[in-house]
């Protein structure tokens, strides 16, 4: 089984919006017989997320550090968990259990991943695809600061293109089943 890592947050957002980006990911995923890989919490876009898959009878891997999982709220009813000494140790977890890696909307925790999986593609640790689903134009001043960072030449072509930008659900999809099949 192919499985995609999701970034996101761990808090729900304003409206219910976000809640229904959760779900629609989680269906994404279970309709492809993808598995999900993300930071095992039972709270915010992360949980919703999570018990889309799983109520879906599809497969979740989770990992959390032992300091957040009493703060963060770890899932219970996941296929794989595992508690980790650091942050650090959860992202290489994340990363070795994954085949892609999907940006949604969340705060530093979610940036802090994106980044680090990006310059690790930059530094060709990998070569897995990383998109960003820039979900109601939500990561359209950030698109715009990458694009910044490459006119300023902190940024080449090259690495710039490391991440695909996606505005919907079915265009993440079709470029999931792309690299993915």
């Amino acid at each position: 089984m192919k499985k995609v890592c999701v970034f996101c947050g761990s808090s729900a957002g304003k409206g219910d919006a976000y809640k229904t980006m959760a779900e629609n990911m989680g269906e994404v995923l279970t309709q492809n017989n993808f598995g999900l890989v993300y930071g095992g919490a039972s709270i915010g876009v992360m949980g919703t997320m999570a018990d889309q898959v799983l109520g879906a009878e599809g497969e979740v891997w989770g990992v959390m550090p032992k300091s957040l999982v009493d703060w963060e709220v770890a899932h219970n009813g996941l296929t794989h968990f595992e508690t980790v000494d650091s942050m650090h140790t959860r992202k290489q977890k994340m990363y070795d259990w994954s085949d892609a890696f999907v940006a949604m909307p969340g705060g530093f925790g979610t940036l802090d991943e994106l980044c680090e999986i990006l310059t690790w593609a930059q530094l060709k640790y990998h070569q897995k695809p990383c998109f960003l689903l820039n979900f109601n134009g939500f990561f359209d001043h950030l698109v715009k600061h990458f694009k910044h960072i490459n006119k300023e030449g902190f940024l080449s072509d090259e690495h710039l293109s490391l991440i695909t930008v996606v505005d919907s659900f079915s265009e993440l999809e079709n470029e999931l089943k792309k690299c993915l099949a």
